[in-house]
């Protein structure tokens, strides 16, 4: 059996793979509405946001109908959480605060199943339309179709770079630029050159190991076009409050306008 992830197969062509965040919705419909809206993965993030669960699941389960990938983001080490996600409808988790390579060998034991690590089986579960399928056929397309992804937020994370990017079964290494630039003591300065050495460093490492290179926290439209142009694949580029705030923003200034006096 084949389990679809578009975001995945983006990565694969050697396309943009492009992702919302998701933090102020609580509607299924957001997953109809991004794909729509051309984007190839949801960003659920349950790192800083409130939403629970039950509410990622559901989320998750509207992405599989409506084509887009949904991927979760779960606080550091709460793995009990971000198998319950993929056993419900995910199709990738995103860890955060990755530094070394044995940290990340522990994503994957925990996140893929046998033979490549050791999650535990679920069940039944909405990837395969809840349709019964042998133990084993339904490991290896989910082994096969799910994204493991760490993000790597300081600068120690970015000097193992090469190692974290070399253990089998991550699949996507993903600069955090907001915490990376705080860890650095440059808070928000993203086109510094400092930034720059650490995208091009996990990029290298990512291409010599055959994984995928990402970026998220940046929104500047010249800086992402920056990094893109180095290699960077798996973009986080926005998400709903903040293109909600701009629309509406837009919105109001332009009638504002039209009240003026000539």
């Amino acid at each position: 059996m084949i389990i679809r992830n578009v975001a995945r197969e983006r990565l694969e062509q050697g396309d943009l793979s492009l992702g919302t965040g998701v933090r102020m919705t609580r509607s299924v419909e957001i997953a109809i509405a991004m794909k729509s809206a051309g984007f190839d993965w949801l960003f659920l993030d349950l790192e800083h946001g409130t939403m629970t669960i039950e509410a990622a699941a559901q989320i998750a389960v509207a992405a599989l109908d409506a084509g887009i990938a949904p991927i979760v983001r779960v606080p550091n080490g709460e793995y009990s959480i971000a198998t319950r996600v993929l056993d419900n409808g995910a199709l990738g988790i995103v860890v955060p605060h990755v530094d070394t390579a044995a940290e990340a060998r522990g994503v994957v034991q925990k996140l893929k199943y046998p033979p490549i690590g050791h999650r535990s089986m679920g069940g039944i579960g909405p990837h395969y339309s809840l349709r019964s399928v042998s133990t084993g056929e339904a490991a290896k397309a989910l082994n096969a179709a799910n994204l493991t992804v760490v993000m790597l937020e300081t600068p120690t994370a970015i000097a193992n770079a090469d190692e974290i990017a070399g253990v089998p079964g991550v699949d996507v290494l993903l600069i955090g630029t907001n915490d990376l630039c705080a860890e650095m003591g440059i808070p928000g300065d993203f086109g510094n050159e400092r930034v720059a050495d650490a995208y091009q460093k996990m990029i290298a490492a990512s291409r010599k190991h055959g994984k995928f290179p990402g970026m998220a926290g940046i929104y500047n439209e010249p800086i992402m076009q920056r990094y893109i142009e180095m290699g960077a694949r798996f973009i986080l580029s926005g998400a709903d409050a903040a293109f909600l705030m701009a629309s509406a923003t837009q919105r109001t200034g332009f009638l504002r306008k039209t009240l003026q006096p000539a």
